[in-house]
């Protein structure tokens, strides 16, 4: 794709998801397909017409097992954290319809157990998870995505 045509492309509405656990850690998981060596917080897209808050409770359960009833919304982030996509992966996400995505992230204290995590879900998309102090985010994530762990850090900051 050409850099003008790129440029027309909107950005795909998503939601991230910052889970702590009671020691104050973060919820982490490695993709089971593209950068298998990073590890991530849970996100998705917002589907037409829903609440972004709707969406992250769903995309929460649908990627990690872990119900709405498990956690306790703490934060979102006041503006959309937007990211670009490397050229390259344009054309194989989202039919190329994206360049990049906006995303709305939210802080959930995790109520529950270990147990009541499970990535094997109906349709999964992680291969394992961890718990990762804060601090380590940046360096576990994907180098494009780096910036929006920053800002999503900053952002919590007041509630880790």
């Amino acid at each position: 794709m050409l850099q003008a045509d790129i440029e027309k492309l909107p950005h795909r509405p998503n939601v991230g998801v910052m889970v702590i656990n009671k020691s104050g850690y973060v919820f982490v998981a490695q993709r089971l397909e593209h950068y298998a060596d990073a590890w991530q917080m849970p996100q998705g897209g917002i589907d037409p017409g829903e609440d972004a808050r709707v969406a992250a409770l769903r995309e929460l359960e649908e990627e990690t097992g872990i119900p709405a009833s498990k956690v306790t919304i703490v934060a979102e982030t006041e503006d959309w954290i937007t990211y670009e996509l490397p050229g390259d992966l344009i054309p194989k996400l989202w039919n190329g319809k994206f360049r990049g995505q906006k995303q709305k992230w939210f802080l959930m204290r995790f109520l529950g157990e270990d147990a009541d995590i499970n990535i094997n879900t109906e349709e999964p998309e992680f291969s394992a998870w961890k718990w990762i102090a804060p601090s380590a985010l940046p360096d576990a994530i994907v180098p494009f995505k780096r910036d929006v762990y920053v800002s999503v850090l900053a952002a919590f900051q007041n509630h880790l």
